[in-house]
């Protein structure tokens, strides 16, 4: 039998599983569900918190930091949070709770401001001198839960497709112009829930190889026994394929990183590009691989947390 070696997988859009809730889990959650990502070759990962108050996102950016500290081994080293909601379009919205919105300014950026948030997800069409800023501050500024088509100051488009303007042979959208810029990368979530096969396939023709970064945006009842929790204020339910809130509006997945790999491999769209660039679009690297069999199942996991 032969084998592939890749490097570990890094996820910068995930808000949880196991059971665990990133939006509200304390230090001892967040180490647990850090100790099993690693075991799906997750080797990084950037915890995602959802639109919420202010004080409760404070309060998730002091739990997240005390357990990026933690000094187990073969654990998923924690990178950095991802901001995603408060600064998004209500049209827009998803399940993201529009009782907490702001509008997107520096000053209300300053109320839960930290070093260790390396990802915003914002409209840019509301943008109120929050780009620039973020720019300024090193901070990856991606498009987000919006219809705008300028993407001056944008790094990348946040779940591309998915709670954004679309396609349009008549007009400009989110999408068309992510698709179009070269210089933007584009988060997937190939999970075969949010995109068809098809549209990754058209994806994959118009970006860049070297632009497409694969993301789970997994749930909390991401394996686990949970079939029906609150997320992001909505009562979330699962139905053995995808999770909704009551009214049908996609929730997020329940796959992570090395199940996704394994089926866009089997179904012939998948890229060794796609793990190395969310490396290339932080400037980081991870020691350790993955050691994955000729159906792409993970054999070992080298190194690494």
């Amino acid at each position: 039998m032969s084998y592939t070696a890749t490097k570990l997988l890094i996820d910068q859009h995930i808000h949880g599983g196991f059971g665990v809730d990133l939006s509200i889990a304390n230090v001892e959650e967040i180490v647990f569900l850090s100790e099993n990502l690693y075991k799906h070759g997750i080797g990084g990962y950037f915890p995602t918190l959802v639109t919420d108050s202010i004080n409760n996102i404070k309060r998730q950016i002091t739990q997240i930091k005390k357990a990026s500290e933690s000094d187990k081994k073969n654990i998923a080293k924690i990178l950095g949070i991802h901001i995603e909601g408060i600064f998004i379009n209500p049209d827009k919205k998803g399940i993201h709770n529009p009782e907490h919105f702001l509008p997107a300014t520096v000053e209300n950026y300053k109320l839960f401001e930290d070093e260790f948030i390396k990802i915003v997800t914002l409209a840019p069409e509301l943008d109120e001198g929050l780009i620039p800023y973020l720019n300024n501050k090193g901070v990856k500024v991606q498009a987000g839960h919006c219809i705008g088509a300028d993407l001056w100051g944008i790094d990348a488009a946040t779940h591309l497709f998915n709670a954004m303007q679309g396609i349009s042979h008549r007009s400009r959208s989110t999408a068309l112009s992510a698709l179009l810029n070269n210089n933007i990368y584009t988060e997937l979530i190939c999970d075969g829930v949010h995109l068809s096969d098809e549209i990754i396939t058209l994806t994959s023709r118009l970006k860049p190889a070297n632009k497409i970064i694969l993301i789970s945006d997994a749930l909390p009842i991401t394996y686990s026994e949970i079939k029906e929790t609150v997320f992001a204020g909505e009562r979330i339910c699962y139905n053995g394929k995808s999770a909704t809130s009551l009214n049908g509006t996609i929730a997020g997945s329940t796959s992570l990183l090395d199940r996704i790999v394994k089926r866009l491999y089997n179904k012939k769209l998948f890229n060794p590009e796609y793990i190395n660039n969310v490396y290339k679009y932080h400037n980081i690297d991870l020691p350790g691989e993955i050691v994955w069999d000729t159906n792409f199942d993970i054999v070992e996991i080298r190194g690494g947390g």
